[in-house]
């Protein structure tokens, strides 16, 4: 079972996710990053941002998370967010100092570290719906220094956001039982076979395989 409440300021969610066996879970890019921590063992994992599907193992019990929102990764853990592109790294490898030993610690050091940047949030909300070479212009940066700050911040190129914020919207909105051909067209693809590329790219699977409960 998989369940998430509101976070703090600056934290996108907090989470929980409960198998009572040995299981193999499907995660899918979302531009967000993920400190968790699994109480049996004591083990503190930072998930970097992905550009594929991973398939998680999950052992039998409680695994607690809080989640960051795109760009927030380099102000809580002081590396690029490139640096763990597609990596589930310990959290003493980032932070060396950090002691942290149940859950609320865990909220409380990402509170206490993340900064929003609003110049992060505004690229993102322009990449999802201008092309790079126009949100570069519009932001007031060469296509080297969007592509820097993309890297740096999220951990992907500005193509690569676009394809995973795009692909995350297309998402969120299948779960609420739109068609899948107003999926496409709300989400930003150029039709319904373009949606169903990207969804096998992205996630390995079709979207209606994604989506099953």
């Amino acid at each position: 079972m998989y369940a998430e409440r509101p976070a703090p300021a600056g934290l996108a969610c907090l989470w929980t996710r409960t198998v009572p066996a040995p299981a193999v879970q499907r995660v899918v890019p979302d531009g967000c990053t993920d400190l968790m921590w699994t109480p049996a063992t004591g083990a503190l994992w930072v998930a970097g941002p992905d550009t594929r599907a991973q398939l998680a193992s999950v052992a039998p019990g409680t695994l607690y998370g809080v989640r960051l929102p795109p760009g927030a990764f380099p102000s809580v853990f002081g590396v690029p967010a490139h640096a763990v592109r597609d990596l589930r790294v310990p959290l003493s490898d980032l932070v060396p100092a950090a002691r942290l030993t149940s859950f609320s610690e865990m909220v409380a050091f990402c509170t206490a570290r993340v900064v929003a940047d609003p110049a992060l949030t505004a690229t993102a909300a322009l990449l999802r719906t201008r092309d790079v070479e126009s949100a570069a212009w519009e932001i007031g940066l060469s296509s080297r220094q969007l592509r820097r700050r993309c890297l740096d911040a999220f951990g992907y190129p500005p193509k690569v956001l676009q394809r995973v914020l795009r692909f995350d919207s297309a998402l969120r909105l299948a779960w609420t039982g739109v068609p899948f051909a107003a999926v496409a067209a709300e989400a930003g693809y150029a039709d319904q076979a373009h949606l169903a590329r990207e969804v096998r790219a992205l996630a390995g699977v079709s979207l209606g395989q994604l989506i099953r409960p």
